[in-house]
């Protein structure tokens, strides 16, 4: 078997597991072995054809890093609605004492804490983050 059908096989096989996995980390590796095949087809000898798919997956690893897919900037869990569904849910607070209340939500009562900045007026609030047993509200 040619050494290009090789390296097409391999990167079939990567863009395979790729499906599976949900990154894109494999898919950078089979792009290195699709040039590690094209430079097969160059009739070059297999440690340039290494060095060539380690070079071009290196790149683009390193470009798939830098873009948008790369970052995975998840805010912390006491602040990220899809760890806790309160972020976001509304509260009635109907005094403040010293930018701290206590209000009733989901039948219990809870301490109440204005985010920084906020005004430390009556009204409705939007959970922010929760802190242990204390809401973190905002306007």
């Amino acid at each position: 078997m040619a050494d290009w059908m090789l390296w097409a096989i391999g990167a079939g096989v990567l863009v395979t597991l790729e499906l599976f996995s949900g990154t894109f980390y494999l898919l950078m590796i089979a792009i290195g072995m699709g040039a590690g095949a094209l430079t097969s087809l160059a009739r070059v000898d297999m440690p340039g054809q290494m060095l060539v798919a380690a070079i071009v997956a290196a790149i683009a690893t390193v470009l798939l890093r830098r873009s948008r897919f790369g970052r995975t900037t998840q805010p912390p869990a006491s602040a990220n609605p899809d760890v806790n569904l309160d972020i976001g849910q509304s509260v009635n607070v109907p005094a403040w004492q010293d930018g701290v209340a206590r209000v009733m939500y989901r039948g219990a009562l809870w301490d109440v804490e204005l985010a920084p900045g906020e005004p430390a007026a009556p009204g409705v609030f939007r959970i922010r983050e929760i802190r242990g047993s204390r809401l973190i509200v905002g306007a």
